[in-house]
């Protein structure tokens, strides 16, 4: 691991972590569930809420995509997404529902320009984040596509994502 970089679990758990939470609204895939974990790892997420039915660790297929981010990355299971908004929303985040909607913000177009915490929505893979959640988000963030399909599997869409946050967010410091 140190020839690559990596940071032990507890080296993790103490380095200083992305003002940036991710909310899995009923996401149905254990793979899906492993994936964003695994993503948020490497993005040194703060914290990752599993809301609705969205399964938990631990649990062994999320953990085949996972590779231990269960382990490094902080997470709750939450069953009312209201609540765990309202509480990020408390604590100073900014909430964002990654969804394709009428006036949605286009990636490429966000700009961070303060540290201030975001959240993240990620919604069920077929029918994506609820109309009342969207509704209690201080906005939505869609991905610019150019093909046919105009979606991306939840783990991929993460990972664009925190990519984009993470190179506007790293020039903050």
């Amino acid at each position: 691991m140190d020839e690559l970089g990596r940071l032990s679990k507890k080296a993790f758990q103490e380095a200083g972590k992305m003002p940036i939470a991710l909310v899995l609204e009923n996401v149905r895939s254990m793979h899906n569930v492993g994936s964003v974990f695994r993503t948020s790892d490497a993005f040194l997420v703060n914290k990752i809420f599993l809301c609705g039915y969205t399964p938990r660790p631990p649990h062994r297929d999320i953990q085949k995509t996972a590779l231990g981010a269960t382990e490094t990355v902080a997470w709750e299971g939450v069953e009312d997404i209201r609540t765990c908004i309202d509480e990020l929303k408390d604590q100073g985040y900014k909430v964002f529902a990654v969804e394709q909607v009428h006036a949605s913000i286009s990636l490429e177009q966000l700009l961070i320009q303060s540290p201030e915490p975001i959240a993240l929505v990620f919604g069920n893979e077929a029918t994506g984040v609820e109309e009342s959640t969207i509704e209690q988000c201080d906005g939505c963030l869609e991905i610019p596509q150019f093909g046919s399909k105009h979606s991306f599997n939840i783990s991929v869409s993460a990972g664009i994502v925190l990519w984009e946050l993470y190179k506007q967010m790293r020039k903050l410091k």
